[in-house]
């Protein structure tokens, strides 16, 4: 038996006119003075033209042009000879010729997932205020995560809030408080603890910032001139570990559509990848928005957890444990017996299952579904965080089969012990169609992440890596259809 699934006529595209401003810095730093001498040594009435073009072609493209101008000028000043002073415009030129515009969504708008929103007030009887994140790429495919938003109806026809033609980065905060005791636990899992480590984190309060940590370890350098390499990979660690766990606020009065979360940290470097948003209610009811995604810097790659209340300040921390490897993890949407659940795939082939009492730490995993239908023989994984219902935990998986095709399947896991699966879809709850099987990589349709509203699932899901749709079906005939097992 196969469910019967509508497939909504809406597409979401990526759109290549919304870009941001990003520095623009080239690796030789004698260039970077080259090119600072060429801009000093322009008329100052050249100069004035020159900005007014610069302004008249970029200045309503972005919200914000002469903050990033001021801080890209910044990111280059001490490159400046000393002794010159800059005019107002030869300060916002420079800061212009070490920015570039990067279109975000130009190569692909997919692999999305969806949660309510966090304001459901104001809506008519049935109807839910949702948030769609999706991976966006653009040149180079660097990934990050944008936003799109709307309404569901009492019969789950959705109605997308107008998408804004700005987009704009968040404030980077690095200096928010860290916890010593949380950095020393997590230096101590990377094997990273040693005199040295223990001499900083020593000097360092219970709670630090970031300029506390600078502070320490400029004095660390001081009084030891000449480090050895055991030394200096102490102190790399340190501040890469502390440089992955970072604030980032965006201005609240804007629009959810204009925020893009790029990759910032090293670790993050070539993209942010495949986030499985979750809403998370703690045992008291407070209500916490997760977010697991994979961070890729061009070689390897490292599970991240994002954290926000509202989704304008939003929390990135490291996951650190034996058990965090590999992509797509997706946590439960509360505690079970007390503890923290996420769905993993560390052998990169079978789906598992983890405990912990600690969010930020996974020790072990078990396989709760290894491959055994033919269309998910390479490979099995999960499709976001499971959906309670009162028969069991419904948690979409994709398997992969021949051809490298990817369909999207289900299973139920007992509401209590949810290692036990007690019941699965045979065949595939979503196969690409035909117009769905082009694109950058061909023949896969995924999800990161689906809801249940009016007793359908809602899923949205990416059609080979380039757009996204929106498919439902009744809970009740999926439950149906699914094998006891």
């Amino acid at each position: 038996m196969i469910p019967k699934i509508k497939r909504k006529k809406i597409k979401i595209q990526g759109d290549p006119e919304r870009v941001i401003a990003r520095l623009h810095l080239p690796t030789s730093s004698e260039r970077i003075k080259r090119i600072l001498e060429r801009i000093i040594a322009l008329p100052e009435d050249e100069a004035v033209i020159l900005f007014e073009h610069v302004m008249l072609d970029f200045g309503e493209r972005h919200r914000n042009i002469l903050r990033i101008f001021e801080q890209h000028r910044q990111a280059v000043e001490k490159y400046l000879p000393s002794d010159v002073k800059l005019s107002e415009t030869k300060q916002r030129l420079i800061g212009a010729y070490f920015t570039k515009e990067y279109s975000i969504e130009s190569a692909a708008l997919f692999n999305p997932s969806i949660i309510p929103h966090p304001d459901q007030t104001n809506l008519a009887s049935g109807e839910l205020r949702f948030i769609l994140s999706l991976r966006a790429t653009g040149e180079g495919h660097v990934s990050s995560i944008v936003f799109r938003s709307g309404i569901l109806d009492a019969d789950n026809l959705l109605t997308f809030n107008p998408i804004s033609g700005y987009v704009e980065t968040p404030r980077l905060k690095l200096d928010s408080s860290y916890d010593r005791h949380l950095l020393e636990l997590k230096l101590n899992e990377m094997r990273a603890c040693n005199e040295t480590t223990e001499w900083v984190l020593c000097k360092m309060a219970d709670r630090f910032t970031y300029s506390d940590l600078e502070k320490t370890l400029n004095l660390f350098k001081r009084e030891h001139p000449y480090p050895s390499i055991q030394q200096k990979e102490a102190i790399t660690r340190i501040d890469w570990l502390v440089q992955s766990n970072y604030e980032t606020t965006f201005r609240p009065e804007f629009p959810i559509c204009e925020r893009v979360l790029f990759p910032i940290s090293k670790n993050e470097s070539s993209g942010i990848e495949d986030a499985r948003f979750v809403r998370f209610v703690e045992d008291d009811g407070e209500v916490t928005f997760y977010a697991t995604y994979t961070a890729y810097d061009g070689f390897s790659i490292l599970p991240q957890l994002i954290e926000t209340k509202d989704f304008v300040t939003f929390n990135v921390i490291t996951l650190n444990g034996r058990a965090v490897q590999n992509k797509g993890m997706a946590l439960f949407p509360h505690k079970i017996g007390g503890r923290y659940v996420m769905l993993s795939r560390q052998d990169g082939e079978n789906n598992r299952i983890m405990f912990s009492d600690n969010l930020h730490f996974w020790q072990d995993s078990e396989i709760i579904q290894e491959p055994e239908q033919p269309w998910e023989f390479i490979q099995v994984g999960n499709c976001g965080s499971p959906l309670e219902t009162d028969a069991g935990w419904l948690m979409l998986t994709h398997g992969v089969g021949p051809m490298r095709q990817y369909c999207i399947g289900a299973m139920l896991l007992d509401l209590e012990n949810p290692t036990k699966v007690i019941a699965r879809l045979e065949e595939p709850l979503l196969r690409p169609s035909e117009e769905e099987r082009e694109g950058y990589v061909p023949n896969v349709v995924y999800t990161c992440g689906a809801i249940i509203h009016g007793n359908e699932l809602v899923i949205p899901y990416a059609m080979s890596d380039v757009h996204s749709g929106i498919a439902t079906v009744d809970v009740d005939d999926l439950l149906n259809c699914m094998k006891p097992i």
